[in-house]
């Protein structure tokens, strides 16, 4: 069926049916976002929607996907970083280091060009980004160098990132207590009354809640924002062919998010996230499941050199955990911000009963946000 209306209705029906799936047992750890994938991965291959592109999938890619990319930024004011504190900032830019490097070696060990393709540079840019900022810097990465559209190799590689993002949050929180016996440092105990006096702004930027109240004026407001920066960006970009469109795009979104007014627009979340799940839908339809199932190896070297360069990212960051003998829970924090991003360090914190690290972890997720898209495109322009 290649009717427009009916692919839009079967796209937004996926939503709805996945929203509804994570709320039950057994895939509440899978989340949205690659469970819309997969479900419109079968239905596209069972022939219900096409598989190939269409006006209606082009339109998603130029026009929704930046919009949501864009409004999931304007929530980064990096003006809330200071509350981070210099520990758990330092923690976390010597972690962003780690990655660089890990993606550096693990590229050179699986001898990536040979391995994976000619898109190999644009899945290092878009490691880098996701395990410096989290999935919004993964899917912009993607986006630009269009590695959206290569179904099965974006496919692969976000099973990959899903399950190395699960392994790590287990991994992070049974770290602190035995390095802490084999590296004792001094530790911060939180006192009852820290619950009652963290920064409100930390319940603000909880990421686990998406519901809000949103009206027709900030609506009207965020769609203006929204494609009037997408359309300075095209003019910019035609007239500065060099200038990569989705940095240019986000450079104004960060700039934007820097007024208070725009960080408390009501939507920003709703609309963000659910453009991204319709994107994440339409990537699904492209995938082959049969090839992708037929080609083992490629999710073999996938998932290894997310597990080498995540290891080397390790190593660095809590090597200079153990130098500058920082608190181990800032350090795992730090590195779950990285790796997972904030909504991962939110948890980590409150997991590990530090309600003092909260905003901190939400924080300097956000940073990651704020990098990860520049240095995502800087290493693939490096390897390309």
């Amino acid at each position: 069926m290649t009717d427009a209306i009916f692919i839009l209705f079967v796209l937004c029906l996926n939503v709805i049916i996945c929203e509804w799936l994570i709320k039950k047992p057994g895939f509440s750890h899978i989340g949205t976002a690659l469970l819309v994938i997969i479900l419109t991965a079968i239905e596209a291959n069972f022939g219900l929607i096409p598989t190939t592109e269409t006006p209606v999938y082009d339109s998603i890619f130029s026009y929704i996907a930046p919009f949501s990319l864009f409004l999931l930024l304007l929530n980064v004011n990096l003006k809330d970083l200071r509350r981070a504190g210099l520990p758990m900032l330092s923690m976390f830019l010597v972690g962003s280091a780690g990655t660089v490097i890990g993606v550096l070696v693990s590229v050179w060990v699986f001898a990536a060009p040979q391995t994976l393709g000619k898109l190999f540079y644009a899945l290092a840019g878009m490691f880098t980004g996701t395990y410096i900022g989290g999935s919004i810097n993964y899917h912009a990465v993607a986006l630009h160098y269009g590695v959206s559209k290569a179904g099965n190799l974006f496919v692969a590689a976000t099973a990959a990132d899903n399950i190395m993002s699960a392994l790590w949050m287990v991994v992070t929180l049974i770290l602190p207590p035995f390095l802490q016996k084999r590296f004792p440092h001094k530790q911060t105990v939180p006192q009852p009354s820290v619950v009652s006096t963290v920064d409100p702004a930390a319940s603000e930027a909880d990421p686990f809640t998406d519901a809000e109240t949103i009206g027709p004026g900030d609506l009207a407001i965020l769609l203006a924002l929204g494609f009037g920066s997408i359309f300075l960006s095209k003019q910019i970009t035609s007239l500065v062919p060099s200038l990569p469109f989705v940095i240019v795009l986000t450079t104004f979104a960060l700039v934007l998010a820097q007024f208070r007014i725009v960080n408390k627009l009501r939507g920003i979340r709703v609309l963000g996230l659910f453009g991204i799940y319709i994107f994440l839908a339409v990537i699904g339809a492209y995938c082959d499941i049969g090839a992708l199932l037929h080609d083992g190896r490629l999710a073999v070297v996938l998932f290894g050199m997310i597990l080498l360069l995540v290891t080397v990212h390790a190593l660095i960051l809590f090597g200079a955990g153990v130098l500058f003998k920082q608190e181990w829970d800032i350090v795992n924090i730090a590195s779950q911000a990285n790796v997972g991003g904030a909504t991962s360090a939110l948890a980590l914190a409150r997991s590990l009963n530090r309600p003092d690290l909260q905003l901190p972890a939400v924080l300097v997720g956000s940073l990651g946000n704020a990098l990860g898209t520049y240095l995502g495109i800087l290493v693939a322009e490096v390897l390309r």
